[in-house]
């Protein structure tokens, strides 16, 4: 009797001690970063890089894993119905973040997320082959107003950054494009490498390490010429106002504990701060946009209703 009333005694004060332990701090297995093109594009690029800053700064690890389709669509969708546990986050590319629940039903909307930070801006640009007969922005136009919908463009996507720079071309220099959609830019580049698309619309940063070799870059969309590009000429400069970029920032599902959404704001703030980071983000020729979740979340508010503008003038799906 008095040895099983010694075990239960340790047996009670073995569950007083497990219930009394503190839970298992976060994070505490690895993390997802979701997305939502192909690898080898620009928002897969950034991600990757910043997989292995966070992951230092969170002290857990980070795995990227791509979900291409519906222009960055499907990868969103998935983070949007995650559980919000903090092991589930998004890289996004805005506008499409904004744009594509505005234009069809996405599977997510503005408040299916948590907003922690935004990071990099990447301009627009259009690309042709280094064989193409186009050497001048001047002279392509010439060519689409001469031959309506002839010349092919490739995009990332309806709705993406790289489709709206051409609708927004198309408004403002009279022309019009025959617009095919990818699900990343690696496909898109191996496209014009092909000859299977005139126009590449990729970014500044994923067309820069082609330029000279088998890629022109006609233009990019900066308000002036890029400090990651000086060579290569603003679309303003030639006569075209476009200014428009690719911005990517991390999103978590909705209803994120406010603890970890915290950690998760203040280490994407240490990465961004970060010297060595800045330096990758700038051999990647992307540039440093970083604002905090609330901040961030009051932009992409503002640029919302642009967009519907847009979207009531043009439809832009296709």
């Amino acid at each position: 009797m008095q040895l099983r009333s010694r075990l239960g005694g340790v047996v009670l004060s073995l569950c007083a001690l497990l219930c009394a332990a503190p839970a298992r701090a976060w994070p505490d297995k690895p993390i997802e970063l979701v997305v939502g093109f192909a690898a080898g594009g620009g928002t897969d690029l950034t991600a990757r890089a910043l997989a292995s800053f966070l992951g230092k700064a969170l002290g857990a690890s980070v795995v990227v894993v791509n979900k291409p389709g519906a222009a960055g669509g499907i990868g969103l969708a998935y983070v949007a119905r995650a559980r919000p546990d903090g092991y589930t986050l998004g890289m996004t590319n805005m506008p499409g973040l904004v744009t594509l629940p505005i234009e069809r039903n996405a599977g997510f909307g503005a408040g299916d997320f948590t907003y922690l930070a935004t990071l990099v801006r990447d301009p627009s640009a259009f690309s042709v082959s280094r064989d193409s007969p186009y050497k001048t922005l001047a002279e392509l136009i010439a060519a689409a107003k001469k031959d309506p919908g002839a010349i092919s463009y490739g995009s990332t996507g309806s709705g993406t950054d790289d489709h709206l720079a051409m609708v927004m071309f198309e408004g403002l220099t009279g022309t019009q494009l025959n617009h095919v959609p990818f699900n990343g830019a690696g496909p898109m580049r191996n496209a014009l490498m092909g000859g299977h698309t005139v126009i590449a619309g990729m970014n500044l940063g994923e067309a820069l390490p082609y330029d000279g070799r088998t890629v022109r870059i006609l233009a990019q969309a900066s308000a002036g010429r890029s400090k990651l590009a000086p060579a290569v000429p603003s679309f303003r400069e030639q006569g075209v106002d476009l200014v428009f970029a690719s911005e990517r920032g991390v999103v978590a599902p909705r209803g994120l504990p406010s603890a970890v959404e915290k950690q998760l704001g203040a280490a994407l703030r240490q990465v961004a701060l970060d010297p060595a980071f800045q330096q990758m983000m700038k051999t990647q020729f992307t540039e440093m946009d970083y604002l905090p979740g609330p901040e961030w979340k009051q932009r992409l508010d503002g640029a919302e209703a642009g967009f519907r503008r847009m979207w009531a003038a043009h439809h832009w799906i296709e």
